[in-house]
């Protein structure tokens, strides 16, 4: 099959031949018909992730249609339309079964741990605890979206973040996981400020109801925020993961403010310091978001079939896999607006 390979972390990506994946007894093989791509494909290409051994095929968003199914699997079967979120669980473990596979203790993930999507085809274990069935209605490429950046925005926003109407709520770094927050947290009822770095970026989270605020060296984000919520916002998510993002969303809050961490904080902003002084006196509360669990999705697709939100104007770009190496070397200068997402017939 055809995929996206690099031989070395930062060696220029490329399209290869490469053998095709088995299909393991529970498991299935899906002919990958979308996959998006994600800052969390760039920092696999970087060598930030200690699960991810070269050579190797990146890509953990995607939408496509079972090509095999293994003898033990049982709610699926060729030619169903699915899903999967980038966290694949045991199902076994004392995390699955207490209903959080997004932490499963033996959890794989497809562009990490395995040969991923930007692929024709990818292998998911454990079928029947990991799949989601797509509505007939919902295309492949707003689907891709879902596995990451828009199911762990929801989560985040209204799981973890306990979002509710009329609340102020900061997002800090406006790609596809950020927008995602916008749109989910404006759903909501929630007012929505926006920080970000790029005039375009901040066009779209304006275009989806946020206040913008332009993040610079010179500014300080903090107090722009806090001036724009009337005194913090309430929740604060940093979508972006940076030590410069992270705490920026922490001071943004108002007394007894929740702040979520959704964007990895990998290599030197792995150890990032916070206001800790501002934690204890303020009360605040410090929460991580890790995906999104496969049987947590029926509650995000019925806010999406009742028209309440929808992934589809996230999209930026549409790409093909033979642009896939470009794109994702491009994310080390900068991030299209928006989503991006490869589209394979």
């Amino acid at each position: 099959m055809r995929a996206v390979l690099f031989d070395d972390f930062g060696a220029e990506p490329r399209i290869a031949d490469v053998p095709a994946p088995s299909c393991t007894p529970s498991g299935v093989v899906i002919r990958v018909r979308a996959s998006g791509l994600c800052r969390s494909d760039w920092h696999a290409w970087m060598g930030h992730d200690a699960d991810v051994r070269v050579p190797h095929v990146p890509g953990h968003e995607l939408a496509g249609v079972i090509e095999q199914a293994g003898d033990a699997v049982t709610g699926f079967a060729p030619g169903d339309r699915v899903t999967v979120p980038f966290i694949c669980a045991c199902g076994t473990c004392a995390q699955c079964v207490d209903g959080q596979q997004q932490v499963c203790d033996r959890q794989q993930q497809p562009g990490f741990t395995q040969w991923g999507s930007f692929a024709e085809l990818v292998s998911i274990p454990e079928a029947d605890t990991n799949l989601v069935a797509l509505p007939d209605d919902l295309d492949f490429v707003p689907a891709a979206a879902l596995g990451c950046r828009f199911a762990t925005a929801y989560r985040a926003v209204v799981n973890q973040g306990r979002v509710r109407a009329g609340e102020w709520v900061s997002v800090h770094g406006c790609g596809g996981v950020g927008l995602s927050a916008i749109m989910i947290a404006a759903a909501a009822g929630a007012r929505v400020v926006a920080v970000d770095v790029s005039t375009d970026a901040l066009g779209v989270a304006q275009r989806l109801g946020a206040v913008p605020v332009r993040a610079s060296a010179a500014g300080d984000v903090a107090s722009a925020v806090r001036e724009a919520t009337d005194g913090g916002a309430h929740l604060s998510i940093d979508a972006y993961g940076s030590a410069a993002t992270c705490e920026n969303s922490v001071r943004s809050l108002r007394k007894r403010g929740r702040h979520v961490q959704v964007g990895l904080m990998l290599g030197a902003d792995a150890m990032a310091s916070l206001p800790m002084d501002l934690v204890v006196a303020h009360e605040l509360e410090i929460l991580g978001s890790h995906g999104m669990a496969a049987h947590e999705y029926p509650q995000m697709l019925a806010a999406i079939a009742a028209g309440r939100i929808d992934p589809r104007p996230l999209v930026g770009r549409r790409i093909t896999l033979a642009e896939a190496p470009g794109a994702l070397a491009a994310m080390t200068v900068g991030t299209h607006p928006g989503m991006t997402v490869i589209e394979l017939p």
